[in-house]
């Protein structure tokens, strides 16, 4: 296959996924990373795909747009994982959390598979899934009904309906952005009014936002800054943002990358 062929097809999968890897890709055709590497380069600098951590996504259009789950998972992916390591110890055996949709919430979902007597409610079907393979008996794991959303995420009613009348410890929310206008965000408005309803649910809210968040703004606000207990980020929020956040977040944790 010619370069031009294998890039052509390389944007069509990214245009249907959201996103891919470096490593799939050059399975998938043969080739080296490196080679793949130099492909997603040349379609960035043409400005047909954003080249992230380990692959490539779609670029991002807008407050409105609405990445699929596929295209964020290839994004920050080890700062998503140190601060999902860095929620987990905020667990307990017989703890009731809840976990929203995100990629980020997905990876705290794989480091709480082993915590006995969790009982989790989560809209995110890849949440709920990770569970559900483990197979634990002690753990229970209710997933709201609902509207599916690119980004895998349960909306509308029913969902809203669902979380209503339950009494949370916790709740983890992964955000689209936070700014200090805006607070934390989200580009779908139904997942917004699901995000609250989960909010209002728990005793305790922690969101989860690696850096790229800052700045960002989605369509829709879920809730101030000030209204999280703790926010776990990463090193590479900029000095200004941090700054702010300590002063209007009653606990803000940064974690290194992994």
């Amino acid at each position: 296959m010619l370069a031009q062929q294998r890039q052509a097809a390389i944007l069509d999968r990214v245009r249907a996924a959201g996103g891919v890897r470096v490593s799939e890709l050059a399975s998938e055709y043969g080739v080296s990373d490196m080679t793949i590497r130099r492909d997603l380069e040349s379609l960035a600098d043409r400005g047909l795909l954003a080249k992230v951590h380990g692959g490539a996504t779609t670029v991002s259009p807008g407050s409105a747009h609405e990445p699929g789950f596929a295209a964020k998972s290839v994004r920050q992916r080890d700062e998503k994982a140190a601060i999902a390591m860095r929620a987990a110890t905020l667990v307990s055996p017989g703890d009731a959390i809840a976990l929203s949709a995100g990629t980020t919430t997905a990876g705290l979902a794989q480091r709480l598979v082993d915590v006995p007597d969790l009982t989790v409610v989560t809209n995110s079907i890849p949440v709920a899934d990770v569970f559900y393979r483990a197979g634990r008996p002690d753990q229970t794991v209710i997933l709201t009904g609902g509207t599916r959303t690119p980004s895998d995420a349960l909306v509308g009613s029913v969902a809203i309906a669902a979380i209503g009348s339950l009494h949370l410890d916790m709740l983890f929310l992964g955000v689209h952005g936070m700014s200090e206008r805006a607070g934390y965000t989200t580009p779908n408005l139904a997942e917004a009014d699901v995000n609250r309803a989960l909010v209002a649910s728990a005793e305790k809210l922690v969101v989860l936002a690696d850096h790229t968040k800052w700045g960002t703004v989605g369509i829709s606000s879920i809730v101030k800054l000030e209204r999280a207990d703790v926010l776990i980020t990463d090193e590479g929020l900029e000095p200004q943002a941090r700054i702010l956040l300590e002063e209007t977040v009653p606990e803000l944790v940064v974690v290194s990358g992994l």
